[in-house]
């Protein structure tokens, strides 16, 4: 008997009334299945605690060893109202954008979407900032794991193995990069934030682990530590004006809002102020605890890095040493992610699978033109890569981050000027102006909130222009001492 279009029409009716699936046909059953499928992908399956853990894993970095400084260029009080007020700003900054990638298409928000949404001839600038932004930073802890681990080596073993001579490939931070690459380009190649969710967790523990040691070694300072000055509750020194900025950046975060929204599940308007809620609070806790105990544990003599401040003859503080090396090691690919999401806006050539269609662009009969699509790609959306541009964009990320971690250094004075420029404009300017520009003129809108999202850019706008001329004066003030040696 030959098939009966009919019944098939009347099944698949059947099932959009009822919502249960109907078998009929294998052509129709094929599409309608492809369709359920992309309906599935194009769903968030990321719960509260991974975005939450992947969000506060993105803020905690190694700016966490430099708090208690920047309390003491202050004192107590006034250093933890600027720890809460820096946290509020942030959080503020990404509640603005959570409002923004709202108005973006299913699940495909970025800066870019919003950029063209609100200012499409700087879309493809926007996103450059951020990736240049990601890149330096992500580099930057390459730098950072290859100056460490040869004295956590060195400290591990005249814990564990004191009379025997410690091997000499042990002192190459070369040699420590090259080998946890082996373990961070597979996490790189990873699609989704939420995959990154383990690693998140083992980075939260390493914090816990480094906050541990600050609170222990205050009540039981080890032998061998630096002698404490005077702690005060209100004094500040000209250096404030150098680690101010080390608190505002250090809870920048704001590249990975867009994909922890798109891959929520149920990413609604509540759901996204518990995940920031949740993140900045912790993150803001974690910061004062570590200033305050290391601060009133070394007083004026604490310097900019507090692991560095106990000595590692003990296990307990070469754990410690460690404890930073994996934090810093699984901060790595959640900087490349967003570099490879934006890099993919800036690139020219192009390459997706058919899965990138999300659930709106996508019926069971793949009735939506190709011009419709591609009006979709111009909004911003986040495709599916098909593995050879996923491939590409990463070892474009990875292999040059590499190459500079090897040969160079000392990243400060590129990172500072990365900071005060790409943090600032995705933290504070980018998040006011977009919002300002979507919201703002809305009937019954709230004037606080608009006026609110002004003054964040406009504190940006103040934050940058103060920080890079810090930044300009620090290059240059060399210069002029060696013009007056002269």
């Amino acid at each position: 008997m030959p098939p009966t279009y009919g019944v098939a029409n009347d099944s698949r009716a059947s099932e959009e009334a009822t919502g249960v699936p109907t078998p009929y046909t294998p052509l129709l059953g094929t599409n309608i299945e492809a369709a359920a499928h992309r309906q599935l992908k194009s769903e968030g399956i990321a719960g509260i605690s991974s975005s939450v853990g992947n969000l506060c894993n993105t803020i905690l970095g190694t700016g966490i060893l430099a708090f208690p400084l920047a309390m003491a260029s202050s004192g107590l009080i006034p250093g933890i109202i600027t720890c809460i007020f820096s946290g509020s700003v942030a959080g503020f900054g990404l509640y603005l954008l959570s409002r923004c990638a709202s108005q973006t298409p299913h699940r495909r928000s970025s800066f870019f979407a919003v950029a063209q949404l609100t200012y499409p001839s700087l879309a493809v600038f926007f996103d450059a900032a951020v990736a240049i932004k990601c890149f330096g930073v992500s580099t930057s802890y390459l730098i950072i794991i290859k100056g460490l681990m040869p004295s956590v080596v060195g400290s591990l073993h005249y814990v564990l193995n004191p009379s025997s001579e410690i091997p000499w490939w042990t002192n190459s931070g070369r040699f420590w990069i090259t080998i946890f690459m082996a373990i961070l380009v597979p996490l790189c190649f990873l699609r989704h934030l939420d995959s990154f969710r383990h690693t998140s967790y083992v980075a939260l523990f390493s914090v816990a682990y480094v906050v541990i040691i600050v609170v222990v070694c205050h009540f039981d300072p080890p032998k061998g530590s630096t002698e404490p000055g005077e702690w005060h509750l209100v004094h500040f020194t000209p250096s404030f004006i150098s680690t101010f900025p080390v608190q505002v950046f250090a809870f920048t975060c704001a590249q990975n809002l867009f994909p922890i929204y798109n891959e929520l599940a149920s990413n609604t308007q509540s759901r996204m102020n518990l995940v920031i809620g949740a993140s900045l609070g912790t993150t803001t806790l974690t910061y004062e605890i570590v200033s305050i105990f290391g601060y009133i544990t070394f007083g004026s003599n604490v310097g900019p890095n507090i692991i560095a401040m106990y000595p590692s003859t003990t296990l307990f503080i070469a754990l410690g040493q460690f404890a930073i090396v994996l934090l810093v090691l699984f901060s790595y690919p959640l900087q490349v992610h967003p570099c490879r999401i934006c890099l993919d806006k800036i690139l020219p050539f192009k390459g997706y699978t058919l899965s990138s269609k999300s659930a709106e662009s996508c019926d069971a009969e793949n009735e939506e033109t190709e011009e419709e699509e591609e009006n979709l790609s111009a909004h911003g959306a986040v495709h599916e890569l098909t593995p050879l541009r996923h491939t590409i964009l990463t070892y474009l990320i990875v292999v040059p981050g590499f190459l500079v971690a090897y040969f160079v250094d000392d990243l400060q004075l590129v990172l500072s000027f990365v900071g005060s420029t790409g943090s600032t404009a995705i933290s504070f300017i980018l998040p006011g102006l977009f919002y300002y520009k979507l919201f703002g003129d809305q009937p019954g809108h709230s004037k606080a909130m608009k006026w609110a999202s002004a003054a964040l850019a406009l504190y940006g706008v103040l934050i940058f222009i103060f920080c890079l001329t810090f930044n300009i004066w620090k290059v240059l003030q060399p210069i002029k001492d060696i013009g007056q040696l002269l």
